[in-house]
């Protein structure tokens, strides 16, 4: 891959996770995005410690290379929350514009079951179609705002909301504008399809329309436990569904070559929550940049 076409990062869910605070208490924000730097990584997505005033946030990044490319951001539209999202969609530009970021990676959060105890292979919820209008306008209008700050958004498929399977993906795309984007996850797609050429198949189709990418792993045999036992996301997450490239099933290379093949231009994150008690977050974070340069060439 090309090095100046294609930036690496990595988000600070491998130290501490925002969906579960007990994961990682004990790791420093500085602890954090110091080991990002020294494993290689020139980016970080932003977690919940990350100080929220760029002016406090900016010099502790710059003394160390990194820049922020990204911040989740949850949006509600199914559920008519429309002025609400994006009252806090502006603030939340305007920080990540403040960043130096051009990407706002939202994910549609409306009777998401990611957080609960829910069975996360049985019991995902599905939007009716009037929550599809109201998704896709909310959307649109995003982007639209986006645009006057020189910004693209695009939507995280994710594990147990209404915006999951191919299928759900296939009809989020066919109904937004062509300005609106893909964040196109490795982990939560493989997750979801259970299988290598699905996963594959997802990229390859919106290739044009992918401006951010997360590297994610997933290991089999977790999976398997989480659907024999009915388990939530979040308890697979514990128990280690998802790890970094080079440590679980997915082999990178086809989504590497796919990429570049294209011209891919932006930022590639690892984003692999585990439990950081089990899974030591800079040994995982070297782990991944030895993997991805020998498998992309960066």
């Amino acid at each position: 891959m090309n090095k100046d076409y294609v930036k690496l990062a990595i988000a600070p869910i491998g130290w501490t996770n925002d969906d579960m605070p007990d994961l990682g208490k004990e790791n420093t924000f500085q602890q954090c995005v110091s080991e990002m730097a020294l494993a290689g990584f020139s980016g970080s997505e932003v977690g919940s410690k990350y100080p929220r005033d760029p002016q406090v946030l900016k010099p502790m990044l710059d003394i160390r290379g990194i820049q922020i490319c990204n911040a989740w951001f949850s949006t509600f539209f199914a559920d008519g929350q429309k002025e609400k999202t994006i009252d806090e969609f502006v603030n939340h530009m305007n920080f990540l514009h403040d960043m130096g970021a051009r990407v706002i990676g939202c994910s549609e959060q409306s009777k998401s079951i990611q957080g609960t105890d829910k069975a996360i292979l049985e019991e995902k919820p599905c939007f009716t179609d009037e929550e599809w209008q109201r998704v896709a306008d909310g959307y649109n209008e995003l982007a639209k705002i986006a645009a006057g700050k020189g910004m693209q958004v695009c939507l995280h498929h994710h594990m147990g909301t209404g915006i999951q399977t191919a299928e759900e993906v296939d009809r989020y795309m066919s109904m937004v504008n062509d300005d609106v984007y893909l964040l196109f996850d490795t982990g939560h797609a493989y997750y979801s399809e259970g299988s290598q050429q699905a996963m594959l198949a997802i990229l390859e189709k919106y290739l044009p329309r992918i401006n951010h990418v997360h590297l994610k792993d997933v290991r089999d045999e977790v999976v398997a436990e989480v659907r024999a036992n009915r388990l939530s996301f979040l308890d697979g997450v514990k128990k280690g569904t998802f790890t970094v490239p080079g440590d679980g099933v997915i082999d990178f290379r086809p989504v590497f070559k796919l990429l570049d093949d294209y011209g891919y231009r932006g930022w590639m994150v690892v984003e692999a929550e585990q439990d950081p008690a089990i899974a030591n977050p800079f040994e995982y974070a070297v782990k991944a940049r030895r993997y991805i340069k020998e498998t992309a060439g960066i």
